[in-house]
């Protein structure tokens, strides 16, 4: 079982480049599922639409991840009701719309589980992350409810995402972080059989500050008047993200692999 996830798309160059590019990576890489987390899929950089999530799904996405600005498009609000792949974090607070994990199908029949959290350092105030998580790993259990468990956690932390991953550690098939749009390189199969990564990175242009226009972030930080609401780098984008093959006796992870489309990183790595 072959499983792809991609750190955040980030605004027209990320969302183009999936849209484009990945129909021919599954056929390449033998993809069974793939995961990816859009919440900076639309212009600016914040929020998804309706249009970006079906365009993602009918290029080969399976599931779709968000983390705090899910509702940046006030549409999300609405289509999120109906579109049970789309997830938004399971500890924002009761009564949100939409739903945090899902269990899925795939083309070979195989059920897939993915939770999406939020962390809460530094991040929109929501429930405890960890509470969730407790209550979705006695509730879904590894091999009796779904063939496969993957957790994406949208944190700022290191250190909040490496606790989840060993609190999932030979629970969960994979565990990975988002949101911070910078690559680790801390890629690994955990001690009971996990596999884990502090954070995927993000796909979009990476000659950038996290997305945005290099030249208008460096003026904001430097408080020049000139500089204009953050805008996204519109550069050719680089997709970044984690294979894993997982063990279809197990569920938990045989290999795992750094995934790089396209040139503006693979000099330096």
């Amino acid at each position: 079982m072959n499983i792809l996830l991609l750190g955040d798309i980030f605004g027209s160059p990320g969302t183009q480049s999936v849209i484009k590019n990945l129909p021919k990576i599954i056929e390449n890489k033998k993809l069974d599922f793939v995961v990816v987390n859009g919440e900076n899929a639309a212009d600016p950089g914040v929020g998804i639409t309706k249009s970006i999530s079906e365009q993602l799904f009918n290029c080969g996405v399976d599931v779709i991840t968000t983390g705090n600005h899910v509702w940046d498009q006030k549409e999300a609000i609405e289509f999120i009701k109906k579109e049970h792949r789309l997830l938004r974090p399971e500890n924002l607070f009761e009564g949100s719309p939409g739903n945090g994990y899902g269990i899925f199908k795939t083309k070979k029949n195989k059920k897939v589980a993915v939770i999406n959290l939020m962390g809460n350092v530094f991040m929109k105030k929501c429930d405890d992350v960890f509470e969730k998580a407790k209550k979705f790993k006695q509730d879904i259990k590894l091999k009796k409810n779904a063939d496969f468990i993957i957790v994406d956690l949208h944190a700022e932390i290191t250190s909040e995402k490496m606790a989840m991953g060993h609190f999932f550690d030979g629970k969960a098939t994979i565990v990975v972080g988002t949101h911070t749009h910078v690559p680790t390189m801390d890629f690994r199969i955990l001690t009971n059989g996990t596999a884990y990564q502090t954070d995927l990175g993000m796909c979009g242009d990476y000659n950038s500050v996290i997305g945005m226009n290099k030249e208008n972030s460096i003026k904001k930080f430097l408080k020049d008047p000139s500089a204009k609401k953050h805008f996204p780098a519109d550069g050719k984008a680089t997709l970044l993200g984690l294979i894993v093959n997982a063990n279809e006796e197990t569920g938990l992870a045989n290999t795992v692999m750094p995934f790089i489309f396209d040139d503006q990183l693979k000099a330096s790595i």
